[in-house]
């Protein structure tokens, strides 16, 4: 039977690491990775951009996910006996659906040198993830692709490129590690209209087949929950794929951070210093609020028609409001050409408080029993 995935994005933790975030459960020092498997955590999963440097070799920040950082961290999931996924993004920074920016080195190439590219690229990374026994257990080629890839190239409603451009990436994984899943991923998880039509024109271009259907799924952004339930049972029905949701997290506070992110007001970019979000959250941002929220999604999964609900992947929730560790740098935002700023914004929904205590929701993923 295949595992019921309790899983952790734990993309920024060596910058966090590095920047002096420390850990506890309970009051007692730990390292964040063996507290979560403590927790039941069994899924790691890791970003991978192309060149997370401007040419002058600034870091974009935000974990500044390269293969070396991307190694470090499947090696500490895999020594303490956790599987991992893959997040191929195929940028040099964030891919979602506001933007898929071609990475540097492949700018201006033709479709069919592109397709080569994403080839070449993966099969060259999980060539070296092969060689040093690290292979997760599945790449997710794409990040939440619900604008498509690889803009402007593979931009929708352009699904005969689109198609082309995964497929290569699926090829790539197929061959060089045979018992890999691929995940296909998407924003919006409680927007079944935007997967039907996103799978269907997918699929009718000619896509190369997968296993998993991935999911974002952020109540302030999303829908309520009633809306990710009937997503997922209609693509269990619809599609036959397991359905993992790839991205969720929930708020355990609007309490700001400032005082321990250090910056000021015009650098940060906390959700905290966004209520008119909070206000859509049926659930209250609270420690229990957060663990209730979690409990019906774990729920939603386990309900899911064919078995096909085969758990979820928390995002950052060790991603601590330290100096030094924020969503981008200013080589990133001029790179992407965003304006900022460039803090955490994501500290108020990580499972550990701001001084880095584990929160009440991790003993409620813990006691949750799928079956």
């Amino acid at each position: 039977m295949k595992p019921w995935f309790k899983g952790a994005d734990l993309s920024t933790l060596l910058e966090v690491e590095r920047c002096g975030g420390v850990f506890y459960d309970h009051g007692a020092a730990g390292d964040a990775m063996e507290i979560l498997a403590g927790y039941g955590c069994n899924l790691v999963r890791l970003r991978l951009w192309n060149d997370p440097y401007s040419p002058q070799g600034e870091p974009y920040g935000a974990g500044t996910c390269d293969l070396a950082c991307v190694m470090t961290l499947a090696r500490r999931a895999k020594d303490l006996g956790l599987d991992w996924l893959l997040d191929l993004h195929y940028s040099d920074f964030w891919a979602d659906p506001g933007k898929q920016i071609t990475p540097k080195a492949w700018q201006g190439l033709g479709l069919d040198a592109l397709e080569q590219a994403v080839y070449d690229y993966t099969f060259s990374a999980m060539t070296l993830l092969r060689e040093e026994n690290l292979l997760p257990a599945m790449v997710a080629v794409g990040n939440e692709l619900s604008c498509g890839l690889l803009w402007p190239m593979g931009r929708i409603p352009a699904f005969d490129r689109i198609a082309r451009l995964l497929s290569a990436g699926i090829r790539a994984v197929r061959r060089t590690a045979p018992g890999v899943s691929v995940m296909l991923h998407l924003d919006n998880g409680g927007c079944n209209d935007l997967y039907r039509t996103w799978f269907d024109s997918y699929f009718t271009a000619g896509g190369a087949d997968f296993e998993c259907i991935g999911l974002s799924y952020y109540p302030f952004w999303h829908g309520v929950p009633d809306e990710l339930r009937a997503n997922l049972n209609d693509l269990a029905l619809r599609y036959h794929k397991d359905l993992i949701v790839a991205e969720v997290s929930m708020g355990y506070t609007v309490e700001d951070y400032q005082q321990y992110e250090k910056l000021p007001d015009s650098q940060r970019k906390g959700m905290a210093t966004r209520p008119h979000l909070v206000e859509k959250v049926s659930y209250p941002m609270t420690p229990q609020g957060q663990a209730d929220f979690m409990q019906e999604i774990m729920e939603i999964l386990r309900d899911v028609p064919e078995g096909r609900g085969k758990g979820f992947i928390y995002w950052e929730p060790a991603w601590l409001p330290v100096p030094g560790s924020g969503w981008a740098t200013q080589a990133a935002l001029d790179y992407t050409g965003e304006a900022g700023p460039g803090g955490n914004e994501w500290a108020n929904q990580a499972l550990f408080d701001y001084d880095g205590e584990a929160l009440p929701a991790l003993e409620t993923i813990r006691a949750f029993r799928p079956n």
